[in-house]
This record gives C-alpha cells, structure tokens and sequence, in this order.
C-alpha cells in the first residue's frame, strides 16, 4: 500500500486537506490525534510527562493542558525536545502499526513534523502544504487565541519551508478558496490511485 505523508507549517490547513482526502474515501492517520491518545489520564506517556514538567501542565482534574505545555516547549528548547523525546518513538510505533494493517490502495499520514521528527522513511511520498505566513497568523489567532510573540516562536521553531519542499514530491498552495483547494485534492487522489496501483505487489509480479 502507498503510503503518502502529509506535512506543512502550523495552521496551514493540514486538518482541512485531510478532510478533503477523507471524503474521497482515503484513510487518515493523523499524528497529533496520536499524541492526543497516548497523553490520555492514566497513561504511560502522561506519567512520563508529569514527571518530567510536574503537574503544572494539567488541568485539576489530571488531564493534559496542551495550552500549557505548548507555551511552554516553545519558550524553551530543551522542554521541547524532551517532550519529543517522550512522544516521538510512541507516535512513530502507532503510525507504523496502523497503516500497515490498512488494506486500502493508499493512506494519508498526517505529520507535522515528518522532517523535524525524522519519520520521512515510514512514507512512499510526501505532500506538502503551504500558505502564506499572514493567513496563518490570522488563523492562529482566531482559532486558539495566542499572542502573537508566540505565534511567531511557533512558527520560526518549525521546518523552513526551502527544506520541506526539497522533500516534498507534491505541493498544494493552501492560500486560495475551499474550491480551489477541493480540485488540487480531487487531481491528487486520482494520481495517489495511479500510483498506488503502479506500485501494487499483484502488478509489479506481472512486471517481473
């Protein structure tokens, strides 16, 4: 099965693509729903977490402040990687157990940092998104209400976008309208297919 890893700044739009590919019938593993899962009151990784930031990144009744800890890695680079420390190998072991017990001519594997995280080899391809830097503020702002310095910490702390388009094999500009977008994701799904089958193990034997 083609495995297609889809990646891009914050708010750039990941969630919307991946809805789009979902409705076409493409499976979605998305890597920050994992984290979510693994981080859930009682777990192993939120233990690893408590232990590691104390109990001021939980909200009283135990489960995880993401808005705390976020505020937190992103003033603080050595809280950062070690919070992916924690995550990282844990989100990389459930990407690669979930999408391989698919049976579906290809997936999406929704990772943000596929390059920081170094997770590009659980991907056939990469599809990267893009939007500009102005929208993605706006959105950041509307949708969880930050302040801007730390907008911009969050932005600048990510991959710059020259290295992700080197390992991107598609782009989709995600700066136009929902229309737009639907028909870049409609031409992708019909190649992804192509692809897929090309790659399939039935026809590379009829190749061989």
């Amino acid at each position: 099965m083609l495995k297609i890893g889809l990646t891009g700044g914050i708010a750039s739009g990941k969630t919307t693509v991946s809805s789009l590919f979902y409705q076409l019938g493409t499976p979605i593993i998305d890597a920050d729903l994992l984290a979510r899962e693994l981080t859930r009151i009682g777990s192993p990784a939120l233990s690893d977490i408590i232990d590691h930031f104390g109990h001021t990144v939980l909200y009283p009744n135990g489960s995880l402040n993401r808005s705390a800890l976020r505020t937190l890695i992103f003033t603080d680079l050595a809280a950062k990687q070690q919070l992916e420390s924690i995550l990282h190998p844990k989100i990389r072991t459930l990407l690669q157990q979930r999408s391989d017990a698919l049976s579906s001519p290809y997936c999406i594997l929704v990772i943000p940092l596929l390059v920081e995280a170094k997770m590009i080899d659980l991907v056939g391809r990469v599809v990267a998104i893009e939007t500009d830097p102005s929208i993605q503020k706006k959105r950041l702002q509307q949708r969880d209400n930050i302040d801007l310095s730390l907008i911009e910490s969050m932005i600048e702390s990510q991959t710059d976008i020259t290295l992700r388009r080197k390992i991107a094999d598609d782009i989709i500009d995600n700066s136009g309208d929902i229309t737009r977008l639907q028909t870049t994701v409609n031409s992708l799904h019909q190649h992804y297919l192509a692809q897929a089958k090309l790659h399939s193990p039935s026809n590379s034997s009829k190749l061989s």
